[in-house]
């Protein structure tokens, strides 16, 4: 008679059988990921229950996911994932380059490209104007030309174009911008205000039942990136901004937190240099 399968071997057995996985990075991240799910699973002794409800968060997760809404970024996002991920990949860049935070869920490919110091405010959302400016370098100090600024961010009524259409046309507060020859770019738009992420699904249902709030601190997103330098995907953080402390996706780091500070005509400047390291490629 066989011996009862033990916890330890059911692991060894599911491990084994994926030995045959011919692509051998496909093996090893299946494999990983068995070992870990299961001793998970072990460690906090998952009951029946537990682990049906699991499959029903997650069986939600994706339900909620549509064209404009991805579930299971904020996921990622909240559960510190994403910045993981960030770190993992990025951390060897040079020390001078920029830092890289989360792409986050609301981003939209093919924004609009708009001239050095073009506004990219379509609608009335009474927010405060603010230009956003700086200068985009190598990590030597450079200025770089021609550099891609790819920017996005929410309106000063907390939601961001892409989750209101037929509200906010869809194009606002998103542009891509290039830096000048003296690598200088110069963006209008308006201050950024903390917004709670949606959490009318599984993802808010889990911070609330985790004693957390659903607040990012304010912000403004921005991609960069030159042929020949590491691209940068980052955020500008609003230095009297809420929830710095506590960001709801663990997106806030020192290096991009900055002052929104009036002009001489009274307009409220942000500062911001961007340095990209050159690629290896």
């Amino acid at each position: 008679m066989p011996e009862p399968m033990s916890e330890d071997g059911l692991t060894d057995v599911v491990v084994a059988r994926l030995e045959a996985t011919p692509d051998p990075r496909l093996r090893e991240i299946v494999q990983s990921l068995v070992r870990h799910l299961h001793a998970f699973a072990k460690e906090v002794r998952l009951t029946d229950d537990e682990w049906l409800a699991g499959i029903q968060f997650l069986t939600a997760t994706g339900q909620m996911c549509d064209e404009t809404r991805q579930e299971f970024i904020l996921l990622s996002d909240t559960l510190g994932f994403s910045s993981l991920i960030d770190l993992i990949n990025h951390s060897d860049v040079e020390a001078l380059a920029t830092e890289p935070t989360i792409l986050g869920p609301f981003y939209v490919p093919d924004s609009p490209e708009r001239g050095f110091g073009e506004s990219m405010v379509e609608y009335d959302d009474g927010g405060e104007t603010a230009v956003f400016r700086g200068v985009v370098t190598d990590t030597e100090g450079n200025p770089l030309e021609g550099a891609l600024l790819d920017v996005w961010q929410n309106a000063a009524t907390g939601f961001y174009a892409v989750q209101q259409p037929g509200v906010q046309p869809a194009t606002n507060l998103r542009g891509r911008y290039r830096t000048d020859a003296n690598g200088r770019y110069e963006i209008r738009t308006v201050r950024p205000v903390p917004y709670p992420i949606p959490a009318d699904g599984p993802v808010g249902r889990l911070l609330r039942e985790t004693g957390r709030h659903e607040w990012r601190a304010a912000h403004i997103h921005v991609k960069a990136s030159k042929p020949g330098y590491e691209p940068v995907t980052s955020h500008v953080f609003d230095r009297e901004s809420r929830y710095l402390d506590s960001d709801t996706v663990f997106g806030v780091k020192d290096s991009l937190i900055e002052d929104f500070v009036p002009g001489p005509d009274g307009v409220l400047v942000c500062e911001h240099a961007i340095a990209l390291a050159r690629s290896d490629g």
